[in-house]
């Protein structure tokens, strides 16, 4: 890793940890940076808390959790982004382009408009089966992965429109007022309910896939020359192209479950990154998933503070956000060529 990748990677860490410890702190209620360490420290066993039990529940109990899961959800979108951008060379591809989403909601909206499973499996499983379900079908369908990346790409449409469609029936036709509000909100995005359980199971599916996807950095760079040349540096395309599209498909399916889907991210992260660190692979992960968790601990700051006391789901945020910032990378693009 040379002087630059350092200092990217440095200077990104310093951002997260400076993001997390100040986000913390805004809300309703007057917490101090000081709070934060304070509770943090006694909950790690590094010393008594001095905070009284309502402040300090608000920090550890509420602030902190949801906190991480955003930071663990804008990594992991923006490493499955990257990643998927690369892997089937379409600048367009984001976590969501195997058509896991939309599995997702379905199997949330089974849970808890159709009560499958009977109150014994949450709307966070339901979501993650659901995923795993879109994203076999994807598999299926697209069995010549090693030859066209066009048929994963028009898979994952297919699953999508389907799942879509499934989602849509149901709230139509079984689904009270109420709970298609609530539904609808899990769908947009949201990090309201987050524990400290969804944050320690994102966070070890993240590191897992973080270290695969490392392992396949050069792998990676080759693939940007096409799988023919690829082929021909020696890489095994078909095996390749399906330990990471697996890999990455249990990522995004971990962190809808537990957040919905956050749409943008890993579509404009990314590119905005890969204008810092260049298109080494080895530099442009890491780098990628620190700008995904620093971009995504603001923006869900400001989802839940912007109208306070109400909260906006933190996908229509994103949206906002990432629609202009997309079409200035398109732009500059287009100057470049």
């Amino acid at each position: 890793m040379n002087v630059r990748s350092l200092l990217l990677t440095g200077g990104g860490l310093v951002a997260l940890l400076v993001s997390i410890a100040v986000a913390v702190t805004i809300g309703s209620a007057d917490i101090s940076t000081g709070d934060v360490g304070a509770s943090v420290a006694a909950h790690l066993g590094l010393g008594d808390s001095t905070l009284a039990p309502l402040r300090d529940g608000i920090v550890w109990n509420l602030r902190m959790p949801r906190t991480l899961l955003a930071a663990v959800c804008g990594a992991g979108l923006a490493l499955c982004g990257a990643v998927m951008q690369s892997l089937l060379r379409n600048p367009l591809a984001d976590p969501f382009v195997l058509g896991v989403s939309s599995g997702a909601s379905t199997g949330a909206v089974a849970v808890a408009v159709l009560g499958v499973g009977g109150g014994a499996v949450s709307l966070s499983a339901g979501a993650f089966l659901g995923a795993l379900l879109s994203f076999g079908l994807v598999l299926l369908l697209s069995h010549s992965l090693g030859t066209d990346t066009d048929r994963v790409v028009l898979s994952g449409v297919a699953a999508l429109q389907l799942f879509s469609a499934l989602t849509s029936f149901t709230v139509l036709t079984s689904a009270d007022a109420e709970t298609t509000r609530g539904v609808l909100f899990w769908l947009l995005g949201s990090l309201s309910g987050a524990e400290w359980g969804q944050v320690l199971l994102c966070a070890a599916v993240l590191t897992l896939v973080l270290a695969v996807c490392l392992g396949y950095a050069r792998t990676l760079d080759a693939f940007a020359f096409g799988d023919e040349a690829a082929a021909g540096l020696g890489v095994r395309v078909a095996r390749t192209r399906l330990v990471l599209l697996c890999a990455t498909a249990l990522l995004t399916a971990a962190l809808v479950s537990c957040a919905g889907a956050i749409g943008f991210v890993g579509l404009v992260l990314p590119h905005a990154t890969r204008a810092l660190t260049g298109p080494g692979h080895a530099r442009l992960l890491p780098v990628t998933a620190l700008t995904g968790a620093v971009f995504l601990v603001w923006v869900d700051t400001l989802a839940r503070t912007v109208l306070d006391p109400r909260e906006v789901p933190v996908g229509v945020v994103t949206s906002l956000i990432g629609v202009p910032a997309f079409v200035a990378v398109l732009y500059r693009g287009r100057r470049r060529t």
